[in-house]
């Protein structure tokens, strides 16, 4: 389900359409001579409006699977840590290189695991800004990369286990690093593309509601205030959103 903010965007560009088939309506009667509210211009900008506003939400959908795949990702890596910290102990491997990996431990474990219980809403609106969460995951990386130097520079720890393998955890940290980017970079095209639409929609003197202003204007000016032609376009609506 698509938010309300979402909805807003939508509905402007909707009321823009509304617009347009009223001036359509007109005729020769509407001939303005400024390019930007001539047919052709409006009729452009508003399918431009409406490609900017689906590439946001096939853009967000993405983001959101994403976080959905980056939370799975990270889901078990507490319990992982775990056992490769059981197996240093079992191992002939010195006290030092335990005690150093036990550090990064429970530095590990004291980070709160970011993966919720239910998976992301497909329709969540991806955040504005870079939230706390994202930091989390960047040192949980980097606590599971200090273990993985601890266990591949102790030569007592030969595991006859693969999964307890030092190649193991590494190529376990290289596919969480690589779904953390994966987020970072579908964050910044999904916000890159919010740009790109609240230009159209939201510009000063270019955007749909400013477009729409200024058509009203021109409507009053040329049929009057009283004139059943303002009257058809004056209550269309168009709010300004910022996110």
């Amino acid at each position: 389900m698509a938010s309300t903010t979402e909805t807003g965007h939508a509905k402007n560009i909707a009321n823009f359409q509304t617009l347009i088939e009223f001036l359509m309506g007109y005729g020769s009667s509407y001939n303005p001579s400024k390019t930007s509210l001539q047919l052709p211009a409006i009729i452009a900008l508003k399918d431009s409006a409406e490609i900017a506003l689906a590439d946001v939400l096939s853009k967000n959908t993405i983001y959101n699977g994403k976080v959905s795949e980056r939370q799975e990702a990270f889901s078990g890596i507490k319990t992982m840590a775990t056992r490769f910290i059981n197996a240093i102990q079992a191992s002939n491997a010195s006290e030092g290189s335990i005690k150093e990996a036990k550090f990064h431990n429970r530095r590990l474990q004291g980070k709160r695991a970011s993966a919720p219980k239910t998976p992301v809403d497909p329709g969540k609106t991806a955040p504005v800004t870079i939230s706390a969460s994202q930091q989390s995951y960047d040192q949980l990386i980097q606590h599971l990369s200090g273990l993985k130097m601890v266990l591949e520079n102790e030569p007592n720890y030969q595991p006859n286990e693969p999964e307890l393998l030092v190649d193991t955890l590494a190529s376990t940290i290289t596919d969480l690093q690589n779904k953390n980017l994966e987020v970072i970079r579908a964050y910044a095209n999904v916000n890159n593309a919010r740009i790109t639409r609240n230009k159209l929609l939201y510009g000063d003197e270019i955007g749909i509601c400013e477009i729409a202003s200024d058509i009203k204007k021109y409507i009053k000016a040329i049929f009057g205030a009283t004139s059943p032609e303002f009257a058809q376009i004056k209550g269309i609506e168009f709010s300004k959103i910022k996110n």
